[in-house]
């Protein structure tokens, strides 16, 4: 399968991830995978598997893996989106400590308060008419973000030059949906980074070596 001409030579597709799990969990031990874009009665993405060779036999394993094609029409659908323009940035702890005490949390209400600044603190807050809960992590990083044509980057330097760096940025979302992500990360990133939109939104950005996720949490109001 080819895109659509020399200036547009991309080709969007959806799949199952669960197809393409199953036929990766066959590669472990493989000497080899190739995978490729092939039309067998209906569009697909074929996994090829060369497995270690039992005496003068090669096996060879190939699972076809039924795709939708997007059309480019709906490719806008699927872009990056834009870094926001936050208040904070910080990198988080580790997501299982997170995670641990997030799930201690959500039996008490189901909203949490996500605040940080740029001295490197952050703290999760929940409180009902009977109790106030605050955990504090201090100590974390600061990036700076450089945009050149466009393109956001992480630089070096822990401190932002705007405002007060003490004065906290917060958002208030929902602890079961921050929960979930917390919880459903296999990916292991290198770093991740909250950006909070100061009671707006919560730009959470994963990255791991060539690869990056991005989620967005909306505030809930009060």
């Amino acid at each position: 399968m080819q895109g659509m001409s020399a200036e547009a030579n991309e080709i969007y597709v959806e799949l199952c991830p669960e197809n393409l799990l199953r036929a990766l969990r066959t590669a472990q031990a493989a000497r080899w995978v190739k995978m490729k874009l092939t039309n067998k009665h209906t569009p697909c993405l074929t996994v090829e598997v060369e497995l270690p060779s039992i005496g003068s036999c090669h096996r060879l394993a190939v699972h076809d893996i039924p795709i939708t094609i997007i059309k480019r029409r709906d490719w806008a659908d699927y872009a990056e989106p834009e870094m926001p323009d936050f208040d904070v940035s910080i990198t988080m702890p580790t997501l299982k400590m997170l995670k641990n005490v997030v799930d201690k949390m959500k039996n008490i209400n189901n909203f949490v308060s996500l605040s940080a600044n740029q001295n490197g603190e952050m703290k999760l807050s929940v409180e009902t008419d009977m109790v106030s809960i605050n955990t504090h992590f201090k100590d974390l990083f600061n990036p700076a973000w450089r945009r050149d044509a466009g393109d956001a980057g992480v630089g070096e330097s822990s401190r932002s030059s705007q405002g007060d760096p003490a004065q906290f940025a917060q958002a208030r979302i929902d602890i079961r949906r921050f929960a979930q992500f917390l919880s459903s990360q296999q990916v292991n990133p290198n770093r991740v980074i909250c950006n909070i939109v100061n009671n707006r939104v919560v730009h959470f950005y994963l990255m791991h070596d060539d690869v990056s996720l991005q989620y967005f949490m909306p505030v809930v109001s009060t």
